[in-house]
């Protein structure tokens, strides 16, 4: 056979493997509002840079007649592509072909471009859409999944890890994502859930739908597992595209920078944002994009836990971290879903070389039984763990309140932080003037002619006395008292200084988070 019939051959096998599960199965796909696995990449990556690896794979199934069953790339596309101009690693399960259903040697493309990915130090991208375990390959399904976990465990904190759910992502199959740093879902097409509606109607009776159970919608506003939400796949695309601007492609490396920009001060003005009333929300995402670059605030997972609020932004063209209490919300408490919230993104941003800024506006964790039974405790405790083990640049402002266990938490200098500045409106103390006056001064009030007036009056006291950041300030507690129109100034001195800090850690193999 010539070389000019060896490469007809080629094509025609080429072409073969990439009709996925053919015309019928592909237009199913479609009627749902879904793109075909390759469509997927190819809107993510930049035009013309996707290669793909190991189309003639086949599956390894022999029993329950799979071995005479032709499944095309054994139902996944993996290859290597260019984001920005920058390399990275990616594979999507193929809906079309057995339902995307993982065997074994689905499973070892997906592993083998994941040790691709982390041998190269490039980000890995997995899109999952899929009917979970092929159960003609029995223990071999389970394996892969197994597989995919380890390396998964592995990678993490090395090389980005990003999930998108664009289609069924059941049982194991839940698990990989869960373990990656961010997952992406689409309303109406994305669904997650350990067991489906069918078994929970046949093991506990309950009526349920998908979306209901699993839809995107639930993972972005009530379990978490969600970081980014939007209305359709192209949409989704674009928040992975902008993502990936923010980070950096490795453990070793820093995000790109970009050109400094000014905010935006004509729209977003600290003054006109921040109340004179102390007892006033504001819309903390206001502030941020008052002092950030081009007033471009990134936010994840801005569903969930919304009484704080985390994202990405440019200070001076570098990319940082801002943790902030959302006072819009539940006056900005600490609770559960925001401790574990906070926590993660402090943990990424430390483990991806990011500076963290944060801004203090709480007044301390939630109180309640429902708290208290919940885990607040454990919970609560994942925040101060997080920042006390950061080693990047920290940076907090404390705007407002910050009382209790709350102003500990929230990278206080006590946690290391490297620089803390208060705005002249802040008030740092162990509780809130009323609490606190009620107590400090309880006698004094219950044995006054007019009890109500009295403590109005010790109320004032305490404030006047303790409720401000000049007391903190005199123990060194806080760096600078500045001007709310002097933050961004502040901010962007102290990333400098902070830039090539060293600080190091006790030898250990690993610490032990209250998970």
């Amino acid at each position: 056979m010539s070389l000019r019939q060896k490469t007809t051959d080629l094509k025609k096998r080429m072409q073969g493997a990439l009709q996925g599960g053919g015309e019928k199965a592909v237009e199913k796909q479609k009627a749902t509002g879904k793109m075909t696995a390759r469509e997927r990449i190819l809107a993510i990556l930049d035009e013309g840079t996707f290669h793909e690896y190991d189309l003639f794979v086949e599956h390894a199934g022999k029993d329950f007649d799979m071995d005479k069953k032709y499944l095309p790339g054994d139902g996944v596309v993996t290859g290597t592509g260019n984001i920005n101009g920058y390399p990275i690693c990616i594979f999507a399960q193929d809906f079309t072909v057995a339902g995307g259903s993982l065997g074994y040697m689905h499973a070892k493309k997906i592993t083998k471009i994941m040790d691709h990915a982390m041998k190269l130090k490039v980000p890995l991208i997995g899109i999952n859409d899929s009917g979970g375990a092929r159960i003609q390959e029995g223990v071999n399904s389970l394996a892969g999944y197994g597989e995919i976990f380890y390396r998964n465990t592995l990678a993490s904190g090395v090389i980005p890890q990003i999930s998108v759910i664009l289609g069924p992502c059941a049982g194991g199959a839940v698990y990989s994502p869960a373990l990656t740093d961010f997952v992406f879902v689409v309303d109406k097409i994305s669904k997650m859930f350990i067991t489906g509606p069918e078994v929970i109607k046949t093991v506990l009776g309950e009526d349920i739908s998908m979306e209901d159970l699993g839809g995107a919608r639930v993972h972005a506003e009530i379990t978490g597992n969600a970081h980014f939400f939007s209305e359709s796949e192209s949409d989704c695309f674009e928040q992975i595209k902008k993502l990936v601007t923010f980070i950096p492609w490795n453990n070793s490396k820093k995000a790109e920078p970009f050109p400094s920009k000014h905010p935006k001060n004509k729209i977003f003005k600290i003054d006109d944002i921040f109340p004179t009333d102390s007892k006033k929300p504001y819309d903390v995402r206001k502030v941020i994009m008052a002092i950030c670059d081009d007033s471009e605030f990134f936010e994840v997972q801005e569903l969930f836990a919304a009484n704080i609020v985390i994202g990405f932004a440019r200070m001076d063209g570098q990319t940082v971290g801002f943790v902030a209490n959302q006072p819009m919300v539940l006056a900005g408490v600490l609770d559960v879903d925001s401790s574990d919230k906070a926590a993660r993104f402090i943990r990424f941003c430390d483990a991806f070389n990011i500076p963290l800024v944060t801004l203090v506006d709480l007044p301390g964790y939630l109180p309640g039984v429902d708290q208290e039974h919940a885990g607040v405790i454990r919970h609560g405790a994942k925040v101060l763990y997080a920042y006390s083990e950061a080693t990047v640049p920290k940076i907090t402002v404390i705007l407002r309140k910050a009382y209790g266990g709350g102003y500990i938490a929230m990278c206080s200098n006590h946690l290391r932080a490297d620089f803390v500045f208060a705005w002249p409106t802040a008030e740092i103390a162990v509780m809130g003037p009323e609490g606190a006056a009620n107590i400090i001064f309880r006698s004094e009030i219950l044995g006054s002619t007019n009890p109500e007036e009295t403590r109005k009056k010790k109320i004032e006291e305490y404030k006047e006395k303790f409720a401000n950041p000049y007391v903190a300030a005199a123990y060194g507690y806080v760096d600078a008292v500045v001007e709310p129109s002097k933050t961004r100034e502040y901010i962007i001195h102290s990333l400098e200084i902070a830039a090539h800090k060293i600080e190091e850690s006790p030898k250990k193999k690993h610490g032990i988070p209250p998970f």
